[in-house]
């Protein structure tokens, strides 16, 4: 069936890719036929999908080509003239037959490959081990043959990235801080679901190739993200011909994915493109127990939640995209990406009431969540490369858009009440959120002698989103669902940011240097559209809202980023010394600034703050690098002071249910500022060839100070997280994989939250002649991976237990079809994730 598909795709696009136009006034030339046989030179088996092109001498371009069958044969139609043709296969020595006068048909008779020995010892680092490097301004974790992530998401194979944690919920940290930028291949994204990290939940961990950590971006990167940027490089195979991989994953809870790699090349243009499909069930539980303080004697002073929810997920992705090779040095790139989702949630909620330890009341609340939605985003990236220095020119375009409908129903029954009770009102929530996303660069970089470089572009990134919200609650009288105007509008957010920059570096002996400054205008502006006024608004929340503002935000972000390398020519090891500052910006999302309260709780509800303002912070980093043969050796340590940070505060509304439970917000609001010094120590050691071991730790303490409404929320707390993954390579060829991540213990403005504990269990075995891979992994070994803690405050204090995610049992199989098992290092220069930052130093 694949051969099938392979060879349909592969006619069609020889049919149109070497298609050419006739002339009316000049007759074609003459065609003539130029056939052969392509094999293995060790086994003598045919080579299917093999390329031959060729290259005219008239003309000084490739202007004819072709593949081999399923027998290894080829029959190409050129015109007369003098041609080097050229065969080659993925990694195989490529032969080329120079000058041959072509003016009748022509068999070459059978042509042996051999295999290219070095290309494969190259991808046997690349594709078996999990690589750093460090960079001016960044480190470079090339993803291995991670086992624990077969079958899994993007999430899982950021959390097994060193200096990175991924939390219960999905939120991405770094060092600890969750204020970090997620990039796609140097660039904000729709596959990054405009900002919502749980998209990264839904997409294959296979896409990714490398994860770039950023902690001191230079000034080309843009200047959000006060903890640094995590830049994902997903994979574009680059090999001549044509060739794919087929990945097939089932587990439990229901887990059923099938996605699909293609890509052809010729030395013309590149097409790709990435197919997927996931169905997955994601139970979630929590837990609550939340003791009242100052409460009448006829008043609630206990409530207890317990929460199941089933998710039922549908998810698919499709990514086509052509590179086209305009000259040797020019190229245009475009890429069209599409994800379409389904979420099917039903949760079931058991609140307890108690009055002095007695149980008085008992509900059982319905939650019942549709969603729709889609993403889809264009991309056009032009370079020019005016020589073999790095003298080019880059242009970016990038246009998304994106919608989400969703329709929440909600009911409460009691299931023990008192004689007074009053029901509870069905509640039906319509919203419907458009979002579109436009960007625009432009980067220029000039070599200034052999070891300096001036930079200097543009970017400019417009967003906006607008969310319709419409609530309606049932008129316990008649039984009608009425709106409810005082929760029911429309909020229309934008944001725009406009980012010049320039840096020049340069090398001199062991020592390097990178300096840039970075020019930001940002514009938020927003817009509420509601049934209330203003003051009926504030006077219904008790809190200022601004139904209609438009901030602008003028910053200045320099970078230094300096290295220094120890090492010498006359030793195998490498050593060097990085320091790092840079000025960053935190501007606040959307839903952090909608003041609309959530719903999918009675007593706990989340409000946005459109009074937020950006946080800026300064950071520094300094680090060390110390590479053996068999050992590898990172450390840093780092401070980050950050004005106008953000903090979620709960409080007490005031405001009471109809059954006399205190209603509890939580809120985002500017707490002065906060205070992080830490350090990091990683190790990678590969001993013998059968284990390698891979560790890192982290440790951090933060300061917060400030007050809001009158309190001092002021902390200060020590917390850290660790991991060990090894891998061993057992008899038959079998490998086996553990990771172990532990995040301690920390405490916040108002509460304090215990350690989580996650063990990752994989193993995996190569069959079918290497051609394909079958997996066997459980994620959270001993279901521990939840959170627990308590929050603290003047009215009350809650316990709380929430699991994201439930222990996750994988099978999964990988066939690959022309390709070797590991891939062959890329041999192009890309512009995606800003490789030359470092300029090659």
């Amino acid at each position: 069936m694949i051969r099938t598909i392979v060879t349909i795709f592969s006619l069609f696009i020889f049919s149109n890719a070497f298609a050419q136009p006739k002339s009316i006034t000049n007759p074609p030339d003459k065609k003539i036929i130029v056939s052969g046989k392509v094999i293995d030179k060790e086994t003598q088996q045919p080579l299917e999908y093999a390329t031959v092109a060729f290259y005219s001498k008239e003309e000084g371009k490739i202007v004819e080509g072709g593949i081999t069958d399923l027998k290894g044969e080829f029959s190409i139609q050129v015109k007369n003239g003098l041609y080097d043709i050229s065969i080659e296969y993925i990694s195989y020595k490529k032969i080329t037959l120079e000058n041959k006068e072509l003016s009748k048909d022509l068999n070459l008779g059978t042509i042996p490959l051999e295999i290219n020995m070095e290309a494969l010892e190259a991808v046997e680092v690349i594709a078996e081990k999990t690589t750093v490097e460090i960079k001016l301004d960044k480190k470079i974790y090339n993803i291995g043959k991670d086992l624990t992530t077969a079958g899994g998401t993007v999430s899982d194979a950021l959390n097994n990235v060193p200096s990175v944690s991924v939390d219960i919920e999905g939120g991405i940290s770094l060092r600890g801080n969750e204020n970090v930028r997620i990039l796609i291949n140097g660039k904000p994204s729709a596959m990054a679901g405009f900002g919502d990290t749980n998209v990264l939940s839904q997409l294959p961990a296979e896409a990714i190739e490398r994860v770039e950590v950023i902690t001191s971006p230079s000034a080309r990167y843009d200047a959000e993200g006060t903890a640094g940027i995590l830049n994902i490089i997903l994979r574009q195979k680059e090999t001549l011909g044509f060739n794919g991989s087929v990945n097939l994953t089932i587990g439990n809870p229901d887990n059923a994915g099938l996605s699909a790699n293609l890509n052809y090349r010729t030395e013309k243009f590149n097409l790709f493109s990435n197919l997927g499909f996931r169905y997955f069930d994601s139970p979630r539980n929590s837990f609550s127990d939340t003791d009242y303080f100052n409460t009448d004697a006829d008043e609630v002073d206990r409530v207890r939640e317990d929460e199941d929810v089933e998710r039922l997920n549908r998810n698919y992705n499709a990514s086509f995209g052509m590179e086209y090779f305009l000259s040797k040095k020019t190229s245009l790139t475009g890429t069209v990406f599409y994800r379409y989702g389904q979420d099917r949630d039903t949760g079931i909620n058991i609140s307890d009431r108690f009055i002095d330890d007695n149980l008085v009341e008992q509900t059982r609340r319905v939650e019942k969540e549709n969603e729709d939605s889609g993403n889809f985003q264009f991309a056009l990236n032009y370079i020019t490369k005016f020589d073999d220095n790095g003298h080019e020119l880059t242009a970016d375009i990038q246009i998304e858009t994106g919608n989400e409908e969703q329709f929440t129903y909600y009911n409460e029954d009691y299931i023990i009440s008192q004689s007074s009770a009053e029901p509870f009102q069905i509640e039906n929530i319509t919203q419907d959120e458009d979002e579109n996303e436009s960007l625009f660069q432009i980067d220029y970089v000039l070599p200034i002698g052999e070891n300096s470089r001036f930079e200097a572009g543009y970017r400019g990134n417009f967003e906006n989103s607008v969310t319709d919200y419409l609530l309606e609650q049932e008129n316990l009288d008649n039984g009608n669902l009425e709106v409810n105007d005082a929760l029911s509008n429309v909020f229309d957010y934008t944001e725009n940011v406009n980012a010049f920059y320039s840096q020049y570096g340069t090398k001199f002996g062991q020592f390097s240097f990178l300096l840039g400054l970075r020019l930001e205008n940002t514009q938020l502006k927003g817009k509420i559209d509601s049934r209330l006024t203003a003051q009926e608004l504030e006077d219904f929340y008790d809190f200022p809202i601004e139904t209609n503002f438009n901030n602008n935000y003028l910053g200045l972000f320099p970078t230094v980023n300096l290295i220094y390398n120890l090492g010498n020519d006359d030793t195998d090891s490498e050593e060097s010394i990085t320091f790092g500052y840079n000025r960053r910006i935190n501007r606040p999302r959307g839903w952090f600034i909608n003041p609309f309260p959530s719903r999918s709780s009675r007593t706990n509800v989340w409000q946005g703050n459109p009074n937020l303002n950006p946080a800026f912070a300064s950071a520094f980093d300094l680090g060390y690098l110390k590479r053996w043969d068999k050992l590898t050796l990172t450390t840093s340590i780092y401070y980050q002071h950050e004005t106008d940070s953000f903090e979620r505060v709960e409080e007490n509304t005031g405001l009471q249910t109809t059954d006399g439970i205190d209603i509890i917000r939580t809120i985002p609001v500017n707490l002065s500022t906060n205070k992080r010094a830490g350090g990091e120590f990683g190790l990678l050691y590969n001993p013998k060839k059968w284990l390698r071991l891979n560790s890192s730790f982290n440790i951090f303490q933060f300061e917060t100070d400030g007050d809001f409404n009158g309190k001092d929320y002021s902390v200060k707390n020590t917390s850290w997280f660790g991991r060990l993954s090894s891998k061993v390579t057992l008899p038959a060829k079998i490998d086996w994989q553990t990771n172990a991540f532990y995040m301690g213990a920390r405490e916040s403005t108002q509460g304090e939250r215990d350690g989580i504990l996650s063990i990752d269990l994989a193993f995996s075995k190569e069959i079918f002649n290497d051609n394909a891979t079958i997996s066997l992994n459980v994620r959270d070994l001993l279901n521990s991976r939840k959170y627990q803690g308590t929050t603290t405050t003047d009215s009350y204090e809650r316990y709380s237990e929430r699991q994201w995610r439930q222990r996750q049992i994988n099978v999964s199989f990988m066939y690959r079809f022309n390709q070797q098992k590991k891939r062959n290092q890329r041999n192009r220069g890309e512009n995606n994730g800003d490789d030359d930052d470092d300029m090659g130093f």
